[in-house]
């Protein structure tokens, strides 16, 4: 079977890997970048199905403002039996866009697909799920059952005057939520699409141009290893690189989200942190599968 990675070449940010596959996609990134509308999406997801092998390795996304790219590889993945995804990220992904689908919003979709059991987020910090923004998030496919959270320093008490305390896994420090994360797992062993977003490690691993979270690097090689129902797909994205939007409006959107600024003269520094960090997790995802 054909494992080779395949790296969606938007933003010229993932180093070089050994049997890549790169498909060219720069004339993509200003309609991609942050957000799209979903016709746009759905003319993305013709590329792929007509650029893409039948079976193929973990996908490479480039920045993490290409996160909702995840939702039409997960669409298009084939699998005998429902799979839950594990999505690695320091943010929900589950929150309100009004323009179509955007690098933070895209979770619910996948949350809404037939042959999806379940989606866990695992590792947030972000404040995106704190009772200030509580009202941002989708709340219906944490009611449902088919989202779960998995976060740290965040004050979450007001999903359970809601009624959704089922739905968020609140822990003091990394270590104790990979434990519990990893014994859930063992419990209940699946199919599993993982979704990797390297804001979820800390900056000190690598940086991303998005806020970062707690996790170490022997804390994500942690919860791929306890992954016990094999992979059916993976992708990573999280590359950090440097663009100025031509839209007026997705330049104002990304301003509100308070994106850190990329230093042009650190870049390929931390370029080359990531690129040594994805082949630790490719290493790890090839173990999992």
């Amino acid at each position: 079977m054909n494992r080779h990675p395949v790296v969606l070449d938007i933003d010229h940010s993932v180093g070089p890997l050994a049997d890549r596959l790169v498909v060219p996609l720069e004339h993509w990134q200003e309609a991609l970048r942050f957000g799209c509308t979903l016709s746009t999406l759905a003319r993305f997801r013709r590329v792929l199905d007509d650029t893409l092998p039948a079976t193929h390795g973990t996908v490479l996304l480039g920045s993490g403002d290409f996160h909702h790219l995840s939702w039409p590889l997960i669409e298009r993945t084939r699998a005998r039996t429902p799979f839950q995804v594990v999505v690695l990220d320091n943010h929900p992904d589950n929150m309100r866009y009004a323009f179509g689908v955007h690098c933070g919003s895209w979770v619910r979709r996948v949350a809404m697909l037939p042959q999806v059991s379940h989606v866990h987020v695992v590792g947030i910090t972000s404040g995106d799920i704190g009772r200030a923004h509580a009202w941002e998030n989708y709340l219906a496919p944490l009611r449902k059952g088919k989202l779960s959270y998995w976060c740290m320093d965040v004050d979450v008490g007001w999903a359970r005057r809601l009624g959704l305390a089922q739905a968020f896994h609140r822990f003091d420090d990394p270590q104790a939520l990979v434990a519990e994360f990893r014994a859930a797992q063992r419990q209940r062993p699946l199919p599993t699409y993982l979704s990797i977003d390297k804001d979820v490690f800390a900056p000190e691993v690598a940086r991303t141009n998005w806020d970062q979270g707690r996790l170490r690097l022997e804390h994500g090689l942690a919860l791929i290893d306890g992954l016990r129902g094999g992979l059916v797909g993976s992708d990573i994205t999280g590359e950090i690189s440097h663009y100025r939007y031509r839209s007026w409006l997705k330049r104002r959107l990304s301003a509100i989200d308070e994106q850190p600024a990329v230093d042009p003269d650190e870049l390929a520094a931390w370029q080359a942190q990531q690129h040594a960090l994805n082949q630790r997790l490719l290493a790890a995802i090839g173990r999992a599968g």
